[in-house]
């Protein structure tokens, strides 16, 4: 049975998908229209998250991390981004990293988070990408958990969303600072 047309189904769980082999492709297409909108200001625009590593199950939306040469104010780089689609979600993580979401309602497609370049926040968000990159174990743990945690949460809300994301947050934390001890990112040079 379909939704009502313009009617959102508030009760509808998280869902994690199968790796897709066209989220980087999808991804390069929306890098390209970032760069575009920040010009000079980007120092690098990289595909994080679950949709990054190859084979792992994931939200089917492509996270995007831009790395700015200045993160405040946001207003150098926010109106551009709602030219191309995206809501700033006002959020305490403003401070440090910017949260970005298109379309407008669920579903989203694109997340981008913006972050200072060679900052804490980028580093840690690539060092665990690349972690998980290099050590499939690793990643079908993060996955498994991911499917677990998944049905409880709702997908069309911020608050449920964040939820999800902080249940993940034990984990996350543990192999972000093994990839750090390890010489993770791969990049940030």
């Amino acid at each position: 049975m379909g939704l009502t047309p313009g009617v959102e189904d508030v009760t509808r769980p998280l869902e994690i998908v199968p790796y897709d082999p066209q989220w980087p492709v999808a991804f390069e297409a929306e890098r390209r229209r970032l760069a575009a909108a920040f010009g000079e200001l980007a120092v690098r625009i990289e595909h994080n998250g679950s949709t990054a590593v190859p084979g792992l199950a994931a939200k089917p939306v492509i996270d995007i991390q831009v790395s700015a040469r200045r993160l405040h104010p946001i207003e150098r780089y926010a109106p551009a981004l709602e030219r191309l689609g995206y809501v700033h979600l006002v959020h305490p993580d403003d401070a440090f990293a910017p949260f970005f979401h298109r379309p407008a309602s669920w579903p989203h497609t694109h997340h981008v988070h913006v972050v200072q370049a060679g900052g804490e926040e980028e580093r840690r968000t690539l060092a665990f990408r690349d972690y998980l990159r290099d050590h499939a174990e690793i990643a079908r743990e993060y996955e498994a958990l991911k499917r677990r945690l998944a049905p409880g949460y709702i997908a069309t809300t911020a608050g449920s969303q964040q939820a999800y994301a902080d249940a993940k947050g034990e984990l996350i934390r543990a192999v972000t600072e093994r990839a750090l001890v390890e010489g993770y990112p791969r990049v940030c040079e």
